[in-house]
């Protein structure tokens, strides 16, 4: 009996100690610097582990594959094993559930906000300040063994976009934003010239109009019976390009949720009015904007310029049968804005980080590839294959990319001049692009933001009535549908300053529990042992 309390004690003691480890990972943890090495060991055989995401693109797939190759002739010793996604959420659950048994891949491409959640987990991913600033190893080092760029040579604006808090956790690998694909002839049809910046007051008015159809039910503008004026691929970039342009709350860094506001409320208000004339619709609803498009079935799509290939009459990717296309004129615009004067729009495009790995010399092979990946041939040959923006200006301003360019319109595939354009509109607007806060749970946050206009677009089309009675209760539903309610807690004053209150985490309101029950069997274990002792006596 002795023995077996012993026992007992033992496991509750180390359920302790487990929790306390828990507890600590919980939460944003601050990472710890990585000392880079002071060579690179080129004599023992070194696998890394890298997880690619592309859209059944082969040539994006041959591009990754040329990248592997020319990097393991510089670094015969290193294996790069590839792994292809075609989701980033895949990538990102994988992630996820590899964290806990310690397998994670060496590189990964991402996105700040998966990184985020990443690093709730001590020491998952490895800050590159250090290693990006070290004269040997860092982006142009000495001992690169090829023409990476330097520092200064990475766009800006793309670079700040993969700091979390004060630390750099991933490098850009290609960026792009959402463009505008216009039906221009249908708009003209209609009585409308566009305007020189789009606004969402004229995408409005020009949808509403479009609408209009004969006593057969035809829609007099295409002369077919099917027509959404309006698509927008991605409702999350929507919500947030919005209350973006509109200087309204969304969140704050910290991540304090702060969405469900007025002037969300009345976005959403006139986002119920088009959905209910059935003038605008969403991709989940209704399907890919540019099908519809290229169909003669819409005249604004909203997608990114990513996307650009699937876009117009010519492109070079369709997701519908050649005998479907009716020939326009598509004008390739930024997204509608409130404000013409001070343009918005969203950046977006895949990062890449690396993985904390107890092998050092490992952890910088993969830095190396990074970096690799940042190379003009491989940044180049990326970008060419849709509408992607090499993140690099030693990439941009080569004069082989130049000269890609300057040949937008001489063929239908390498240079489609629809693709060119949307890349062109980036490099244009670079400076008016914007992120999001990246906190743990901003990307469930973003996912809420979209959930609003598809769950209010839907209310519409079931001929629901708009009122508080609404909003109320699509509020309440897709705050509890993300968990938004557990993500951000509002920083509360106390009556002494600016004392932060945060609830408890549930670790932490576990193991105060447990620590005095813990104490109690003890306690009740020494009265059971005086007592037998005193028997025995």
């Amino acid at each position: 009996m002795k023995k077996s309390m012993k026992k007992r004690i033992t496991a509750i003691v180390l359920l302790v100690g487990l929790l306390l480890t828990l507890t600590a990972c919980h939460g944003k943890q601050k990472s710890v610097s990585f000392a880079v090495p002071d060579h690179f060991d080129d004599t023992t055989p070194i696998e890394i582990v890298f997880w690619a995401k592309n859209d059944t693109n082969r040539t994006q797939v041959e591009v990754y594959r040329q990248a592997i190759e020319g990097f393991q002739k510089l670094y015969p010793n290193v294996t790069v094993n590839m792994r292809l996604y075609t989701d980033y959420s895949r990538i990102y659950n994988d992630v996820i559930t590899n964290i806990s048994t310690d397998t994670t891949p060496n590189v990964c491409i991402t996105y700040p906000d998966h990184i985020a959640t990443y690093l709730t987990g001590a020491d998952t991913v490895t800050p590159l300040d250090d290693l990006m600033a070290d004269p040997r190893f860092g982006l142009g080092g000495s001992e690169v063994r090829f023409d990476a760029p330097k520092q200064e040579e990475i766009v800006p604006e793309f670079l700040q976009e993969c700091r979390i808090g004060d630390r750099l956790y991933a490098m850009p690998y290609m960026r792009s934003t959402e463009a505008l694909y216009v039906n221009e002839d249908y708009v003209k049809a209609l009585g409308y010239e566009l305007p020189d910046v789009m606004t969402w007051d004229f995408i409005w008015e020009v949808s509403e109009k479009a609408m209009e159809q004969d006593e057969n039910g035809v829609f007099r503008v295409n002369g077919q019976k099917v027509l959404i004026p309006f698509i927008y691929k991605s409702t999350d970039n929507m919500m947030i390009s919005m209350l973006k342009q509109l200087n309204a709350p969304y969140s704050t860094d910290d991540g304090e949720i702060l969405i469900f506001n007025d002037t969300t409320r009345s976005l959403l208000e006139e986002i119920f009015t088009h959905g209910k004339s059935r003038a605008f619709s969403t991709f989940a609803i209704s399907s890919y904007p540019g099908n519809f498009l290229n169909a003669g079935q819409c005249i604004f799509a909203i997608d990114s310029t990513a996307g650009a290939t699937w876009m117009g009459s010519d492109a070079p990717m369709l997701d519908i049968h050649k005998e479907q296309v009716v020939q326009f004129h598509t004008k390739v615009m930024p997204i509608p804005q409130f404000n013409p004067e001070e343009p918005k729009m969203i950046s977006q495009g895949p990062s890449v980080c690396v993985f904390s790995k107890k092998n050092s010399q490992e952890v910088l092979a993969s830095w190396l590839f990074v970096q690799y990946l940042l190379t003009n041939e491989i940044q180049m040959g990326y970008a060419e294959t849709e509408g992607y923006l090499p993140v690099t200006l030693k990439a941009q301003n080569s004069a082989e990319y130049q000269d890609y360019l300057g040949r937008k319109g001489e063929d239908n595939k390498t240079h489609y001049s629809i693709k060119i354009e949307a890349s062109e509109l980036l490099m244009k607007h670079t400076a008016d692009t914007f992120v999001t806060p990246v906190f743990n749970g901003s990307a469930s946050l973003r996912s809420a933001a979209g959930q609003l206009i598809e769950n209010t677009v839907k209310g519409a089309r079931r001929k629901q009535e708009m009122n508080d009675a609404f909003i109320t209760k699509l509020y309440t539903e897709v705050e509890s549908l993300y968990r938004l309610d557990q993500i951000g807690k509002a920083a509360e004053k106390t009556e002494e300053g600016d004392a932060e209150k945060r609830p408890l985490a549930a670790e932490s309101v576990v193991l105060l529990t447990l620590i005095p029950c813990i104490w109690a069997v003890i306690l009740l274990y020494k009265l059971w042992q005086k007592k037998k002792t005193r028997r025995n006596d």
